[in-house]
């Protein structure tokens, strides 16, 4: 259950950006009489969604295939892959949320001035999903290959394997069917959300997220042996960082809480180092650019 959750949420997060950008390029190609470039500009989105099934495939089956120290490896570098990207997005959702249609109207009423082909606003659609489509890749990803739960060897281990899979691809299925609903239905008018609102809990809630995502990628370098650094348990120092007879890290509420957040009940001084190392920044900075937005506004 926990595996759909996260999937489901990570996909309508980034399922709705990637509809906005593209509802916001249909509802401009409308309005300026231009529709007879959607077929382009669906093709592109058709394009990119193929490009990351392909990618999360060939994840899936290759990495299955190596050795689990390396597997380990492979899965602590798209772990920070897919923390650079996550931070890059969320900041930058947060500077361009409400500024980000009339931008977008700016740069295609330049590009179609220039050009009447529409190629250029293909682009935008097929990078716009192409960006959010390999995130979301990554991430799921490298959060379904984090330990605890022992999730590297139950990914590729017969049939839980499966259920682990098709959980997740459930999830993320239906994550990216309500955010295109979403999408559409603020395309026709139909609704009306607090899209600066949205974007701003669930990018707060994310960032909670990545620092877990971020010490365990180092978690996972050190199984693969390239990170030693503060491997020493932090229980060693005070029993009160032993919250294994409180919440086991096995336990449903503990895959929980490892999936969303990297909990683990005995975490090293490397864990809680990293974690509050891109925590506290990545956080000031979000919130100092909302205050700043609501200031200004």
């Amino acid at each position: 259950m926990q595996h759909f959750l996260i999937a489901l949420l990570i996909m309508l997060r980034e399922g709705l950006e990637a509809a906005l950008i593209v509802g916001i390029v249909a509802g401009f190609l409308r309005q300026s009489g231009k529709g007879y470039l959607m077929p382009k500009v669906w093709g592109g989105v058709a394009l990119a969604v193929a490009l990351c099934f392909g990618v999360g495939f060939v994840l899936l089956k290759t990495v299955g295939e190596i050795p689990q120290k390396q597997q380990e490896l492979v899965g602590g570098i798209i772990g920070l892959i897919a923390v650079a990207m996550l931070s890059y997005m969320i900041l930058w959702m947060n500077k361009a949320a409400k500024s980000m249609k009339q931008e977008l109207h700016g740069s295609m009423r330049q590009a179609l001035s220039k050009s009447a082909s529409g190629w250029f606003l293909v682009s935008m659609a097929f990078l716009a999903v192409l960006r959010e489509g390999l995130e979301s890749v990554f991430f799921l990803f490298a959060v379904f290959t984090q330990k605890p739960a022992a999730a590297s060897s139950i990914l590729w281990d017969g049939t839980i394997a499966g259920l682990v899979v098709s959980n997740m691809s459930l999830g993320a299925v239906t994550g990216l069917l309500v955010a295109v609903v979403i999408g559409f239905l603020i395309y026709q008018g139909s609704v009306r959300i607090n899209l600066a609102k949205f974007f701003r809990i669930t990018s707060i809630f994310l960032i909670f997220v990545a620092a877990g995502l971020f010490a365990g990628s180092f978690r996972a370098l050190h199984e693969g042996g390239v990170w030693n650094l503060w491997q020493q348990r932090l229980y060693e120092y005070s029993s009160a960082f032993d919250w294994s007879k409180v919440l086991d890290e096995d336990s449903p509420l503990g895959v929980l809480l490892g999936g969303f957040f990297g909990y683990v009940h005995q975490p090293t001084v490397s864990d809680a180092v990293l974690y509050f190392a891109y925590l506290v920044p990545v956080l000031a900075w979000f919130l100092l650019g909302s205050r700043k937005k609501v200031q200004a506004a």
